[in-house]
């Protein structure tokens, strides 16, 4: 297959073009910086131009594009992030319409933080709450809301009747490369810093690497599939445990509990939001398990204890 891959050269598109390209399949990159890799081409996110070529005659795209949600919620970062979101998801929209030969396939990158701040049940897709009104969330939480609905608004909305298109609300991605997720709460962790977080009671929704890469191959075979997914495993935990956890992986006793004010300070001088870690993301796919999908690591305890072992031999995002 050849897929074209717009903001491929972060973590989740290391890891999807690392294993589609392992695979044989000819994989485009489309990024706002100039690499000199043959298989990276430049574009702005916003416009059409020489780029769209590549989009013509692929079987799949998966738009991956978006600036970074780990920062602070400053007006000029909230119309950044949502702008890196809507004009891309509308110019890769706009290129498959006017292309002579559409692909089959536009999967196009969404959050699970769309959902609402629960402890009460999960989010799946048939039954999950859409949050933005919850009654014990602080009101900035909306903002991520409201990128999240246009985001997959502009998906919606683009005329491309040959294409079927798949919203993926993903949870956080784990994978032992540096600079994600993973790598971040293992740092914590050795530190002796990976302790409950404001109580801990709030739910960590997460998917492992290879689980990420097997749904969204998954999501290009299964032609009936169109509209949200959830990318996440089946088994999301309280933040304490799922700490608890990682710490008995890696072998570090000293997990030491913060505050909510201690962890806003801290959010502040690391130029991060404490949503990121506070907010209760709840979510499980449904729609992927009824379909047959079977996840590889559905449970924390050996997911983790595969990423610290590929972290230790140096695995990255492979």
């Amino acid at each position: 297959m050849k897929l074209v891959i717009p903001g491929g050269t972060g973590q989740v598109g290391r890891v999807l073009v690392g294993a589609f390209r392992a695979q044989g399949h000819r994989v485009v990159v489309l990024s706002r910086k100039q690499t000199g890799d043959p298989g990276v081409v430049q574009w702005d996110g916003r416009t059409t131009g020489p780029w769209t070529g590549e989009i013509d005659g692929a079987d799949a795209v998966i738009n991956l594009a978006g600036r970074s949600v780990n920062c602070r919620y400053t007006d000029r970062n909230l119309q950044e992030m949502m702008d890196s979101r809507v004009e891309s998801t509308r110019v890769v929209g706009s290129a498959i319409q006017n292309a002579r030969r559409p692909p089959r396939t536009w999967l196009q990158m969404s959050t699970a933080t769309i959902y609402a701040h629960r402890f009460d049940a999960a989010n799946d897709e048939l039954t999950g709450r859409i949050g933005g009104d919850e009654p014990d969330a602080p009101r900035y939480w909306r903002y991520s809301i409201d990128i999240a609905r246009a985001w997959e608004r502009e998906l919606c909305e683009a005329d491309t009747p040959a294409t079927r298109k798949v919203a993926l609300r993903s949870a956080m991605l784990m994978s032992p490369g540096r600079g994600g997720t993973f790598d971040i709460l293992l740092r914590l962790t050795r530190l002796g810093l990976g302790g409950p977080i404001a109580g801990g009671r709030q739910f960590v929704s997460w998917i492992h690497d290879r689980d990420f890469v097997r749904a969204v191959q998954f999501l290009l075979e299964r032609e009936d599939f169109e509209g949200p997914v959830n990318l996440a495993s089946p088994s999301p935990l309280p933040q304490r445990e799922f700490m608890a956890s990682l710490r008995a992986t890696w072998g570090t006793r000293v997990g030491l509990p913060a505050t909510r004010w201690m962890f806003e300070i801290a959010a502040f001088f690391h130029r991060t939001e404490t949503e990121l870690i506070l907010k209760s993301r709840r979510v499980v796919s449904r729609r992927l398990l009824e379909a047959g999908f079977e996840f590889e690591f559905p449970q924390w305890p050996a997911a983790s204890r595969d990423l610290v072992a590929r972290k230790r031999a140096g695995d990255g995002d492979a």
